[in-house]
């Protein structure tokens, strides 16, 4: 019972991340780059931070866990964030070029297989004796297999997709779409973005004793999240200068609606790490679940990303064998996430 509450809330995370695209479509007369950082200012700082906060036990301060015995694991920690950053922006590109449910399939399913592996491997690099690859049990590299498996089906029908439609029906789906394109973009964004669990793993013991498990990891969270925010923040400001858009933030009869829509997509964003931290704490029982936690919440971003691709229309027009091959995709990812639980 305890399995399915914790695969529930990393769903429900999971969901509220795939909705997080939505509230941008609010925001007015704000250039991509002030609304990415605004929006950037909740999902990577004070949300983080207000979540850290919860692993704090009382007497004591977030301010207690930047030690000299930590120091190295929290920088790894950021850096990895820092890398992360990289695979954020290029993936807001990709859902330029392939839409929000393919360039999310993509992006995500390469996050999700190259995440999952990589974040032992790197901790064996440095800590050979702590037996971190023995995480990389049969079950999770199969459950990893399945779910990157799921990935590719989605990813034949987006190339059906793009063979099947005329160059006026693409655009009018995505305006900018362009499938070659998008798909370099979207490796390259799924291979930097699985940095983010990298840094989970460096920091997953950057927590107090007494800290719940169920909040272990959130401390953790927020130090790659910093990292992010550096990468994203250079960026966006440099933009800002470049594109002379400066004047955004200046445009006071707009914060309140902006900044609303930002904050309202910042918080769904980092629903998705604050309910993976909180299902994990339910899944201790079985670690081979705990370990596939990351691969399962990139399994259900993509499988929600595809349904408000269904919503929004970004499949229409497509052939009945196109829509087919797309739900098969789907439910190989929800098997998915079952697959290490089942085979433990």
């Amino acid at each position: 019972m305890e399995v399915l509450i914790g695969l529930l809330i990393i769903a429900v995370g999971s969901f509220c991340q795939s909705s997080s695209y939505v509230p941008i479509k609010k925001v007015r007369e704000w250039s991509w780059e002030s609304f990415w950082l605004t929006q950037g200012v909740f999902a990577w700082l004070v949300f983080p931070v207000l979540g850290a906060l919860l692993a704090v036990p009382a007497g004591h301060s977030l301010g207690e866990l930047i030690t000299a015995d930590n120091a190295f694991k929290i920088w790894m920690t950021i850096l990895f964030g820092v890398l992360w950053g990289v695979g954020g922006l290029t993936f807001g590109l990709s859902m330029r070029y392939l839409g929000v449910a393919l360039g999310q399939s993509i992006s995500l399913g390469t996050c999700a297989g190259l995440g999952t592996i990589m974040g032992p491997v790197m901790l064996h690099l440095f800590y050979p004796e702590a037996g971190h690859l023995e995480k990389l049990t049969a079950a999770v590299l199969i459950g990893v297999a399945v779910t990157l498996l799921g990935i590719a089906i989605i990813g034949v029908a987006g190339g059906m997709k793009a063979a099947s439609l005329s160059e006026e029906e693409k655009q009018k789906a995505v305006k900018d779409f362009n499938f070659p394109k998008g798909l370099a973009i979207a490796l390259l964004a799924g291979f930097m973005s699985a940095c983010f669990n990298m840094g989970l793993e460096f920091g997953g013991s950057l927590h107090f004793a007494e800290t719940g498990d169920m909040f272990k990891s959130l401390p953790g969270t927020m130090f790659v999240t910093l990292g992010g925010f550096c990468t994203n923040a250079v960026y966006c400001l440099w933009q800002n200068a470049k594109n002379k858009s400066w004047s955004d933030y200046g445009k006071r009869s707009l914060w309140v609606n902006n900044i609303l829509f930002c904050a309202l997509a910042g918080g769904l964003w980092y629903s998705q790490f604050f309910g993976l931290s909180l299902g994990k704490g339910f899944l201790t029982e079985s670690p081979a679940l705990t370990t596939f936690a990351f691969c399962i919440l990139m399994a259900l971003n993509v499988t929600f990303s595809n349904v408000w691709g269904i919503l929004l229309k970004e499949w229409k027009g497509c052939s009945k064998k196109t829509i087919a091959v797309l739900v098969a995709g789907i439910l190989v990812l929800i098997a998915s996430t079952f697959i290490p639980e089942l085979l433990k």
